[in-house]
């Protein structure tokens, strides 16, 4: 299967958007809630992925003057935006303030990278 395919880095996105949700919402167990069912953390993680492919561009457009003046560290903000958009979307997950989101999209983000980064690794053994 070729990992460029955009089929593939839909449903990788969506995974590692669920994972991410769920890896936060059992450390912030207090702020995150989904009742415990895995059927919302799959939900969710479409309706961020989705929210990611055509929101994000625009938020992350829009905000270049903070991204650039803050060398990227807004872009925390930008993932927490998202985050919140998400749970105010999707009502079954419930995120109660948004401090709370941007330490989910944190976690969405280190996900990603850790995905991204084994993917590649697995890519360039296939090779």
């Amino acid at each position: 299967m070729q990992v460029n395919r955009p089929i593939f880095r839909f449903l990788t996105r969506w995974l590692v958007c669920s994972l991410g949700l769920w890896i936060a919402a059992s450390f912030l167990s207090s702020s995150i809630s989904y009742d415990s069912r895995l059927r919302v953390i799959i939900i969710a993680g479409l309706v961020l992925a989705i929210i990611n492919i055509i929101i994000k561009p625009i938020l992350v457009i829009f905000s270049l003057p903070a991204i650039l003046l803050t060398l990227g560290l807004f872009m925390i903000l930008i993932n927490g935006v998202t985050v919140f958009i998400a749970s105010k979307l999707y009502h079954p997950l419930h995120i109660t303030n948004f401090w709370a989101a941007v330490f989910a999209g944190m976690v969405i983000g280190l996900v990603n990278y850790l995905v991204t980064t084994i993917l590649e690794d697995v890519g360039d053994t296939q090779a």
